[in-house]
C-alpha cells in the first residue's frame, strides 16, 4: 500500500534516497538562513524593531540545515548535489517569487513594501513548510534517529508561521492590507505549481535510486498531480489566510540551541 508513511520509509531506509532528501533539505534551510540575514541586515529604519526576528529566523534556518547535515554524517553520507529542478528555493526566485537574491547581495536599504513582499513570501513557504513537518512528527516523531530532528525542526516552523502572522496583521493595521492580499494570492499561486514541479522531479530522482516500477512510479505521479488539482482548485486558500496566532512574539529572543546535532 502506497502512503506518505511507507514512502518516507522507503527513503529513510536506503542511503541513497536518505542522502539525495537530506540534502535537498540542508540546501534549502541553508539557503533560508542567507536570505533572512541579509534582510535583517537591510531592514528599512521604519520597521528595524523586526530586524531581531528576521535575524533569529534566519538563525533558525541556518540550525535546519546543520541539523540535516548532521544526520547525513551520523549515518557517514557526503551531502549530495542538488539537481537544479528539485531546489524549491531557486525556483521561486526565478519566478519572482519572494526578494531577489541580486536585492539582498547589494548594500542598499530595503523598502516598507519590500518587507511585506518578504513576509507574505513566508507566510506561504512557511504553510507549506510547517505542513510537511506536521506530517512528518505523527509518522516519525518518535523515529530513533531522526524523530528528534524531525520534532525540533517542527517546532520551530510553527513559530516561523506564527511569527509571519502576526506581522502582516500589524503591517494590515498599518494600511498595507490590499498589497498583502495581492502578494499573498500570487505568491500561493506560483508556489504550488513550483511545488508540483519540485515533487515530480524529487519523485522521479528518488524512483531511479529505490528502483521503483513504473506503476508504482505512474500512482506517486499521479498522487502529485491531484495535489495540485486540489489546491488549484481552492486549497491554496489555507496559504493566505490570516490570523493572530496563539503563540505572539514567537521569534522573540535568540534561537534555541540544537546541542544533540
Amino acid at each position: 500500500m502506497l502512503s506518505a508513511r511507507s514512502l518516507f520509509q522507503e527513503i529513510l531506509d536506503n542511503d541513497d534516497s536518505y542522502r539525495l532528501f537530506c540534502s535537498i533539505a540542508a540546501s534549502g534551510e541553508a539557503q533560508g538562513g542567507w536570505e533572512n540575514a541579509r534582510i535583517a541586515a537591510l531592514v528599512p529604519a521604519g520597521l528595524r524593531d523586526l530586524a531581531p526576528r528576521i535575524t533569529r529566523h534566519g538563525a533558525d534556518e541556518e540550525k535546519h540545515g546543520r541539523i540535516f547535515n548532521a544526520l547525513l554524517r551520523k549515518r557517514g553520507l557526503d551531502p549530495a548535489p542538488v539537481p537544479p529542478e528539485a531546489d524549491y528555493t531557486m525556483l521561486l526566485e526565478r519566478r519572482g517569487i519572494g526578494l531577489a537574491h541580486e536585492k539582498l547581495g547589494r548594500e542598499e536599504t530595503l523598502t516598507e513594501q519590500d518587507i511585506v513582499v518578504y513576509l507574505s513570501h513566508s507566510r506561504v513557504t512557511e504553510q507549506r513548510a510547517a505542513d510537511q513537518m506536521i506530517m512528518l512528527v505523527r509518522y516519525f516523531g518518535d523515529h530513533p534517529e531522526v524523530g528528534k530532528a524531525i520534532r525540533m525542526i517542527s517546532h520551530d516552523e510553527d513559530n516561523h508561521l506564527a511569527y509571519c502572522h502576526e506581522e502582516l496583521l500589524r503591517l494590515t493595521a498599518a494600511g498595507h492590507g490590499p498589497a498583502i492580499r495581492r502578494i499573498l494570492r500570487s505568491c500561493a499561486l506560483a508556489e504550488i505549481r513550483i511545488y508540483r514541479d519540485v515533487s515530480l522531479a524529487v519523485m522521479e530522482r528518488m524512483g531511479a535510486l529505490l528502483g521503483w516500477s513504473r506503476t508504482k512510479a505512474a500512482v506517486l505521479t499521479a498522487g502529485v498531480h491531484a495535489m495540485y488539482l486540489y489546491e488549484r482548485l481552492g486549497g491554496w486558500r489555507r496559504m493566505v489566510r490570516l490570523r493572530m496566532p496563539e503563540r505572539r512574539g514567537a521569534l522573540d529572543g535568540p534561537a534555541a540551541p540544537a546541542p544533540a546535532f
